[in-house]
């Protein structure tokens, strides 16, 4: 079975999707529409940028966003997804690709969620950490044993975990891992603590968009990131769609749950090559490749 995997934030680089401007006539006016869409030139930034300026949540999200959704399009009659996952911001690129949004709600609510996300982050002083090299339940563990707001956020591999929570319990947290024997426990390069309660405030204003917006039923399932498992139920992946801001991407479980459901060929669609990484680390037999 085919599946489609669309990577989160973190992927973007300078440039990407000049080339899909200017080789394919269907992209340059999906990524026009986006511009209008936005209220401002989103391409300029995504072609021409600094990495500074595309590193600012308002415009990464859109941008990795658009990258992935408009290659996606692209592809035509090749494109025939049997299960689809996105990683965090993903979530929505996946959504648009089987059918659930259509593109300019998608691009819509994927805007409103990065504003929400620099909004929360403002609030309170808050981070994300890598911790590498320890099991899942020893991080949760010592997650549980610090003072304060410090939770597992991403389940990207084995033996890859993120951390999230308010800045001074994570740096703690960081320490404790190490003591623990983690290889490595560092603080990452993000503007705040996604997927903990710390983003309370984003999934609130978020919620009131999304109940707000049309889904309709998938051509096929998509993995969420929440229950890491096939949803087809518009009304049910509107609901974990909500609760991903403050819970945690359980792309590990995710990526075994497709594998035991039959994926045989994994696609990445979008900007680098993260998700791909990842999955030949939860399963060295995965076949991967990259639209």
């Amino acid at each position: 079975m085919k599946a489609y995997v669309f990577p989160g934030q973190g992927a973007q680089f300078t440039g990407m999707g000049k080339d899909l401007y200017e080789n394919s006539a269907l992209a340059k006016e999906l990524f026009e529409k986006a511009n209008e869409i936005l209220g401002f030139r989103i391409t300029d930034i995504m072609f021409e940028g600094t990495a500074e300026e595309l590193k600012e949540t308002k415009v990464t999200q859109p941008a990795v966003f658009l990258h992935s959704v408009i290659l996606a399009k692209t592809l035509g009659d090749d494109f025939k997804p049997e299960m689809v996952a996105g990683h965090s911001l993903g979530e929505f690129s996946a959504l648009v690709a089987n059918g659930t949004l259509s593109f300019e709600d998608g691009l819509k609510l994927v805007s409103q969620r990065a504003l929400a996300m620099q909004k929360a982050c403002e609030i309170t002083p808050s981070t994300m950490a890598a911790v590498l090299g320890l099991a899942d339940n020893i991080v949760e563990e010592v997650c549980a044993s610090i003072d304060g707001i410090v939770v597992a956020a991403n389940y990207n591999c084995p033996g890859q975990l993120v951390i999230s929570g308010e800045t001074t319990a994570v740096e703690k947290a960081c320490e404790a891992m190490k003591a623990a024997g983690a290889k490595r426990a560092l603080i990452l390069p993000v503007g705040g603590a996604f997927h903990s309660p710390m983003m309370e405030p984003a999934r609130e204003e978020l919620a009131a968009a999304i109940e707000a917006t049309s889904f309709s039923t998938p051509i096929c399932p998509v993995y969420q990131n929440v229950t890491a498992s096939a949803v087809s139920d518009a009304n049910e992946i509107k609901k974990n769609l909500i609760i991903q801001l403050t819970a945690p991407v359980k792309w590990t479980q995710s990526v075994q749950q497709m594998i035991a459901d039959g994926a045989t060929l994994f696609t990445e669609v979008g900007p680098g090559k993260v998700l791909a990484g990842l999955i030949n680390k939860i399963d060295k037999e995965a076949v991967t490749a990259n639209a």
